[in-house]
């Protein structure tokens, strides 16, 4: 009888499976063009998990994963995602959106609210079709559960969506700042939908008192750290983030909200943006992929595969085909030239972390079903691995356009 391994290595052991197997896939496989490390990560979190290789492999996942390392790793990644969660928030960029206001709020409000009903509607046929126990949680109920999945059908990956503009060589143009503005207002809306879904009328009190508190302490919290020297306004921020996130998890909403709030609340021009970015890649690099994991653990196949995946199928094609009907409707009442809504709707329908952040919250709360989160998981993977391949060429097209216009 052999004793355990102390927890300690198998913490490390585990961490090497995270950061080793991904990497693997993806610089020798060489997926950059379809699926960037980030999705590579996703997809490897799901594989990694008890619903895939713990299913083929049961010993290795119950050696290595035990309940100690599951605990240490979920430590790791709540507070990775509230530090990405920041960090999308404080690039928030609202005195450009308010200058562009009209043109901005008409696109980001289509963009948002056609894929929404699509994705709703999507989520009622779900219910209508199957059991309904299979998807919505125990302490969900169906509006609830219908305008969460409409809402993870219509957000947009703020964060991830710098990284696949960078990658496209359009951040700092025209166009992509254009599309950062649509995204940064649909993000203020998704954020104040799911506190609208996690309302609980039994601790309204406190959620009432935490907004109100939270208003006093902007003000207060923006003197101090305006004030304060450089290098100082890092610490002091995540003082200020752990605060936030703590009072809304108190409150009854979830420290994700709060976590949003405490960087929506902050200028980025505080922090500059070479730094910013360096310090989003940095949690990417060196946090995220345990939160991938986690993710991966809450995957299951009760339903079938073949369930799920159908399921994924029709929550994809809801999201695609409302972002870029949304947009197109945009593009046709501003007038956009021929080939900008096709490109902007695409890179708009980017989902990624985002949304599994928002159905993350979901299932937490009890308002999703795994199998429901599974689906919802599956679609956020691939409409972010269809982004890159149709808008490269679609975008040498649009230049193309640009060019002979002059």
């Amino acid at each position: 009888m052999h004793a355990a391994p102390p927890v300690t290595e198998l913490f490390l052991l585990a961490l090497i499976i995270i950061f080793l197997f991904p990497y693997l896939v993806w610089r020798l496989g060489r997926t950059d063009y379809f699926a960037p490390l980030v999705v590579v990560q996703i997809v490897a979190g799901i594989l990694l998990g008890p619903g895939v290789l713990g299913g083929l492999f049961p010993a290795y996942y119950e050696t290595v994963f035990t309940p100690p390392v599951i605990g240490a790793l979920n430590g790791i990644a709540w507070w990775a995602v509230m530090l990405f969660v920041f960090v999308a928030g404080l690039e928030l960029d609202l005195h450009e959106a308010w200058h562009w206001r009209g043109e901005t709020g008409l696109t980001a409000g289509l963009a948002l609210g056609v894929p929404l009903l699509l994705g709703a509607g999507a989520a009622m046929l779900l219910l209508e079709l199957g059991d309904a126990a299979a998807w919505i949680g125990p302490a969900g109920r169906r509006w609830q559960f219908v305008l969460g999945v409409g809402m993870a059908c219509a957000v947009t990956a703020l964060p991830i969506l710098v990284l696949l503009m960078q990658k496209l060589a359009i951040l700092r143009t025209p166009l992509g700042q254009r599309i950062l503005r649509y995204a940064s207002l649909d993000d203020i809306m998704i954020w104040g939908v799911l506190a609208l879904i996690l309302l609980d009328w039994d601790r309204v009190t406190r959620q009432i008192g935490f907004l109100i508190g939270f208003g006093v302490a902007v003000v207060l919290v923006r003197r101090l750290i305006a004030a304060l020297p450089e290098r100082d306004r890092w610490y002091a921020a995540l003082v200020w983030l752990a605060a936030c996130g703590y009072l809304a998890d108190w409150s009854g909403l979830h420290y994700m909200v709060g976590a949003f709030l405490a960087g929506a609340a902050l200028d980025a021009k505080w922090f500059g943006i070479e730094a910013i970015d360096r310090f989003r890649e940095a949690v990417l690099l060196a946090f995220m992929p345990v939160f991938f994991l986690s993710t991966g653990l809450r995957t299951s196949w009760d339903m079938g595969g073949m369930a799920a995946f159908a399921a994924a199928a029709l929550l994809l094609a809801a999201m695609v085909a409302g972002k870029l009907a949304g947009v197109g409707l945009a593009g046709r009442i501003l007038g956009w030239g021929k080939g900008e809504a096709w490109v902007i709707g695409w890179l708009l329908q980017t989902k990624a972390l985002i949304m599994i952040i928002f159905v993350n919250v979901l299932l937490d709360k009890g308002v999703l079903t795994n199998s429901a989160f599974t689906a919802l998981l599956l679609a956020a993977v691939g409409s972010t691995m269809l982004t890159i391949p149709v808008v490269a060429p679609a975008l040498r097209k649009l230049e193309g356009l640009l060019r002979k216009a002059g």
